[in-house]
C-alpha cells in the first residue's frame, strides 16, 4: 500500500483531517476533540495501525502540539498524526486504552509539558517528584538553579 491509499481513506473517515506530505511520512493534522474516535478508528480499521511507537510534545510558544507515529506493521507504513492544543488548557483524550504504550508515553508528556489526558489510568508524574513546580519542557518554563531563558 501506497501513503495515497491512506491519505484517501483517512479523508473519507475524518474529511476535516488536513495533510502534510513533506517529510518521511504522511503527517495529519486533527482537532482534539477527534483524536480519540480517530484513533480508534486507525487502529480498528482493515490497516490496522498496531503499533504506536512515539508520541510527544512540541512546545510552540503559541500553542503545544501532540506528535503520534503509527505504524501498521502488516502494511510496513506510517503515519503521523499531530493535533494543536490550547497551552492554557492542555488536554485530549488518553489512547493508553488502544496502545497500551501510551501509559508511560503520555505520563512522560504530563510530567514534562503538562498535557492532561483525559481517561488515563494513572496519570501521576513519571520522572519528577510530586513536589516539582511546573513543567520544565515548557519554553515559559523558568529554572530558578540554571537561570535558563528561551
Amino acid at each position: 500500500m501506497t501513503p495515497e491509499i491512506f491519505k484517501e481513506y483517512i479523508a473519507q473517515v475524518l474529511p476535516t483531517a488536513t495533510f502534510d506530505e513533506s517529510g518521511e511520512w504522511l503527517n495529519v493534522l486533527i482537532a482534539p476533540a477527534d483524536w480519540k474516535p480517530f484513533a480508534q478508528t486507525l487502529r480498528q480499521s482493515e490497516h490496522n495501525f498496531n503499533y504506536l511507537f512515539c508520541l510527544t510534545c512540541i512546545d510552540w510558544k503559541t500553542h503545544l502540539t501532540m506528535v503520534y507515529h503509527l505504524s501498521s506493521t502488516g502494511h510496513r507504513q506510517t503515519i503521523v498524526v499531530k493535533a494543536n492544543l490550547d497551552p492554557a488548557n492542555p488536554e485530549i483524550d488518553t489512547v493508553s486504552d488502544i496502545w497500551r504504550t501510551a501509559e508511560f508515553h503520555e505520563r512522560e508528556v504530563y510530567d514534562l509539558f503538562g498535557v492532561k489526558f483525559r481517561g488515563h489510568p494513572d496519570l501521576r508524574r513519571l520522572i519528577l517528584t510530586d513536589d516539582f513546580v511546573g513543567y520544565p519542557l515548557r519554553k515559559d518554563f523558568e529554572d530558578p538553579v540554571n537561570m535558563i531563558k528561551l
